[in-house]
């Protein structure tokens, strides 16, 4: 098994797209009126497969800062470029940190309209595209 996606609640289906967008993302398709409500597909451009899937329900909105999502995490080759076409975009960007103390693994947050928090990852050179069990031996 393995994840295919994240589902996340909008309140605003164009404010959440536009942002979305000016990160990066791009919509691959949409269902409109489902059961749960319009359905926005998105991925990055070298992703192969959709990673997020907006969800819009008019009747009920987003579930607020409140639901059960913590965060979601996307990689960059280069945290420097990343945070100055983010800030181009008028997108708020954390300061970088480093969460070893070294300048090429590097971290930073951003948040989307509804509150949810979007982590930016510069992995060191070599390491994988994810995390694997290496990262957390001693």
């Amino acid at each position: 098994m393995r994840t295919i996606h994240v589902g996340l609640r909008v309140a605003d289906a164009d404010r959440s797209i536009a942002f979305y967008t000016a990160v990066g993302y791009e919509i691959v398709g949409r269902v409109a009126e489902t059961p749960i409500g319009d359905l926005t597909m998105l991925k990055l451009p070298a992703d192969e497969f959709v990673s997020i899937e907006l969800v819009h329900d008019r009747d009920h909105g987003a579930t607020g800062s409140g639901n059960a999502l913590s965060h979601l995490v996307i990689a960059t080759q280069s945290m420097a470029d990343t945070v100055a076409e983010l800030s181009s975009r008028a997108i708020d960007v954390e300061t970088p940190t480093s969460p070893n103390g070294s300048d090429d693994f590097l971290t930073t947050t951003i948040v989307d309209p509804d509150g949810n928090r979007i982590e930016i990852v510069q992995w060191p050179p070599g390491h994988p595209a994810g995390f694997t069990a290496a990262d957390f031996t001693s």
